[in-house]
């Protein structure tokens, strides 16, 4: 018998990229400028403290925590990396005060923001030596958090996944670029290096990229789920304001299709049930639910209709991220779930990001030159 012949020996592994420096870098003390984004019930400890550990800025999403979870939360990346990391807090919470606390006391490096915090939180975190980074959709919001304080700002287009504007990236980010003096991070149609090279040339410090570290290995999002977002094309990825009254990005689906048929009478008994349960689950009063109703609403429909479809994005997000059920739930995603098509680790996408952006930039010279001096 023919002995079977040894396989040809493994490519070595390439070595570390070395540290690709931007303002945004200097600023947080990471090595390389991407942003891991703070998405409700995926950005957990285990996806923080990997992309920490491969040398970007993971954020804690808070917004579906309860404070005690959030401080177990906080406590469980720092057990897993001694790399900086940040927490995304709603600026409008009832308890946002406690939460800024509580990250002044853990030692947080990094506040996030969905929403334009005030200036006197800013102001606070400041003066303990936290990091602001709120995050902004319009050229105005960013110039207000900016003369406030903040110390940099994520500014998100409209390829972005979740609650989103309608202004596309490649407008917003010069635009925002151009009108304040603090770091710009990307954000909104990243998955890549060639968009973090994009996103360099445009003048921004980095890239943020939320679909893309969703679809990684170290993400808890139940595999059935995941397999959704790889199926997707980029037809499948769709705009609702069916969810909680807000344009909100995300995969077309079963629940999607049914909260678009749905009628007023069916939707807010949807949204009761859905708030009764967010209500059993954080613990919240219906008084303290109603008040951050109203501040999502940011004061447009203050009625009680689209004040309980507030709760429905939770619950409906929890439905799909945590218990599986893609039926039952919804997937916020952004336009790039349509060109991803692996499940690769938080190291490999953060490693081969840098990599190829570092490798763009550098044949960019090459692949464009100066006219001829004229005869």
């Amino acid at each position: 018998m023919t002995p079977r012949p040894e396989p040809e020996p493994a490519d070595p592994p390439h070595p570390p990229h070395p540290p690709l420096r931007t303002a945004l870098t200097s600023l947080v003390g990471v090595r390389h400028p991407l942003v891991q984004t703070g998405m409700g019930w995926v950005a957990g400890p285990r996806l923080v403290s990997a992309t920490a550990e491969a040398g970007a800025l993971g954020i804690l999403a808070s917004a579906t925590m309860t404070l005690p979870q959030l401080r177990d939360a906080v406590r469980e990346v720092k057990s897993r990396t001694a790399a900086p990391f940040g927490v995304n807090l709603r600026a409008d919470a009832g308890d946002a005060a406690d939460r800024v606390r509580l990250l002044i006391d853990e030692g947080v490096r990094v506040a996030s923001f969905a929403l334009a915090p005030s200036r006197e939180l800013i102001g606070q975190l400041k003066d303990a030596g936290v990091v602001v980074i709120p995050s902004v959709g319009a050229v105005r919001h960013a110039r207000k958090v900016a003369e406030w304080g903040a110390d940099a700002v994520l500014v998100q287009g409209s390829e972005g996944g979740g609650h989103t504007g309608q202004v596309a990236t490649s407008v917003l980010l010069p635009q925002v670029v151009d009108a304040v003096t603090v770091p710009v991070i990307g954000a909104g149609g990243f998955h890549d290096g060639r968009g973090l090279a994009a996103a360099l040339c445009y003048g921004a410090a980095g890239a943020a990229m939320g679909t893309r570290f969703l679809l990684t290995r170290e993400s808890t999002v139940p595999e059935a789920v995941k397999a959704r977002y790889l199926a997707a094309q980029v037809t499948d990825i769709t705009v609702t304001t069916k969810v909680d009254g807000l344009p909100h990005r995300m995969l077309r689906s079963e629940m999607v299709a049914a909260l678009e048929s749905a009628g007023r009478v069916a939707a807010l008994l949807r949204a009761l049930r859905h708030a009764a349960a967010f209500k059993k689950y954080s613990g919240m009063s219906w008084a303290a639910m109603l008040c951050d109703g109203r501040a999502l609403r940011h004061g447009k429909d203050l009625s009680l209709g689209p004040l309980l479809l507030a709760a429905n994005t939770p619950m409906l997000l929890k439905a799909a991220m945590v218990d599986g059920r893609t039926d039952a739930g919804v997937m916020a995603a952004g336009q790039v779930a349509g060109v991803i098509d692996d499940l690769p680790s938080v190291a490999e996408v953060v490693e081969r990001t840098v990599r190829q952006a570092a490798a763009l930039l550098r044949g960019l010279g090459a692949r464009v030159s100066d006219p001829p001096p004229a005869a």
